[in-house]
Parts: C-alpha cells; sequence; structure tokens
C-alpha cells in the first residue's frame, strides 16, 4: 500500500472517528437539556411552565367567571378543592382516587407543554384574545400564596391546532397545542360532576288532617196542631 493511500485512508478513519464524536455529543447535549427540563431546570427556554409538574402543589383554572381548584394533599395526592364563585360560600373537598389520578395526567401533561411560536404583545392582546379571557391557568408552589405564573387563554389560532396564550407580566404572546387547554376544561367538567352531591328527593309531606265539621240532624218540623171535632 502506498503512502498516498495509508493517508487517504487516515483521512477517512479520522472523519468517521470525528461525526461519531459529533453524534455523540449531540445525542448527550439533548439528553442533558431532557434532564434539566425534567428537573425543573430553566435550560429550555421553550417551555410554558417555570418549574416542574413535581414543583406544583395547586392549579387553579378560572373557566367563565368559575373558579376550579386543584391540590395536592399531605401525601401528595392531588384532589378537587372544588368551585369557588363570588356567589358561591360553600366549595366541596372531594377525594377520590380515580379522579386523583385523572388530575395527575392531567397536569403532567400540561407540564410538558411547549411554546411553538411567540410575538410581541400589540397594544392590550385584543386581537389575540388575552385582553378579556374566558379562561385563566394559575399555577402554585409550595408554601406560595402568590402564584408562580398565571396563563391568560386566548382565541384558537387560525391554524386551529393552536392557542394564544399570554404569560401575566411578560409582553409577549405565545401559541400552545389547543388540546393541552381542552384537556384542562375536560379535567374541569369531569371533576364539577364527580363533585355533585347526590340528594334524595323528600318524600311528599301529605297536608295535615282537618276533623270533620260537626253537623247537627235537622230538626223535624213540629206537627200540626189536631183541631177539636
Amino acid at each position: 500500500m502506498t503512502q498516498a493511500r495509508r493517508g487517504r485512508r487516515l483521512l477517512v478513519v479520522w472523519g468517521l472517528a470525528a461525526a461519531l464524536a459529533m453524534l455523540i455529543g449531540t445525542i448527550q447535549y439533548v439528553d442533558h437539556r431532557r434532564a434539566v427540563s425534567a428537573t425543573g431546570g430553566h435550560a429550555d427556554g421553550r417551555r410554558l411552565l417555570p418549574v416542574s409538574t413535581e414543583q406544583l402543589v395547586a392549579l387553579e383554572i378560572a373557566d367563565a367567571g368559575r373558579l376550579h381548584r386543584f391540590e395536592r394533599d399531605a401525601t401528595g395526592t392531588w384532589f378537587y378543592h372544588g368551585v369557588h364563585a363570588a356567589t358561591e360560600a360553600a366549595h366541596t373537598h372531594a377525594s377520590d382516587p380515580t379522579l386523583a389520578a385523572s388530575i395527575e395526567r392531567a397536569v403532567e401533561a400540561f407540564g410538558r407543554t411547549r411554546i411553538e411560536r411567540d410575538f410581541a404583545l400589540e397594544r392590550n392582546g385584543a386581537a389575540y384574545g388575552v385582553a378579556s379571557p374566558e379562561v385563566v391557568v394559575l399555577v402554585y408552589g409550595a408554601r406560595q400564596s402568590q402564584p408562580l405564573a398565571q396563563y391568560a387563554v386566548g382565541h384558537v389560532a387560525p391554524d386551529a391546532v393552536s392557542r394564544y396564550v399570554l404569560v401575566v407580566g411578560q409582553p409577549v404572546v405565545a401559541t400552545i397545542p389547543n388540546y393541552q387547554i381542552d384537556n384542562l376544561l375536560a379535567l374541569v367538567r369531569t371533576a364539577s360532576a364527580a363533585a355533585v352531591p347526590t340528594t334524595a328527593t323528600p318524600p311528599a309531606v301529605a297536608p295535615p288532617r282537618t276533623a270533620p265539621t260537626a253537623t247537627r240532624p235537622a230538626m223535624p218540623a213540629p206537627a200540626a196542631p189536631i183541631g177539636r171535632q
């Protein structure tokens, strides 16, 4: 084998080694990004939530003026705290294993939401439907009375598969997959239906019985006097 041929083979081998090293480096970088995202880091700038779902203790969904709150109990199990509205003083604290699993799946799915596109906020965002949103989502961390983030949910985008969302406090409107919002609203319907108490219809109350009115028997008419013969 000539020296020139050996040189060409070495170049091919080095090129393959360099390509393999780049591929391994790329895979490691992607795995690192995923690991950081899973642990709640901020390296993934396209994630909608500021932290991982493991760090959330409460999720509120305001839908058409009614606030639905989901919380974790002391064991970390999700439950439906109930409906809160200005005209409603009472609310429910339902604990249901099936519902808890549904809540956890919905929260984890929402935690995977990624921003597709973003736009500079124009005026008050009325064109995107975020100025007067019908749906608002709030997420809470441990021992925090104020939400970690608030999301004003706007119109469905023209592509019919995305939804406009405003992260409250940021001058940017983003789009996320619309099915993520559909999932949350479906969770609200499921939880609301499960929390409706089943009340038995009270038995009909018979009207009070009244004693019959006593009637005096008719007195016979006096007999005509008998005249003398």
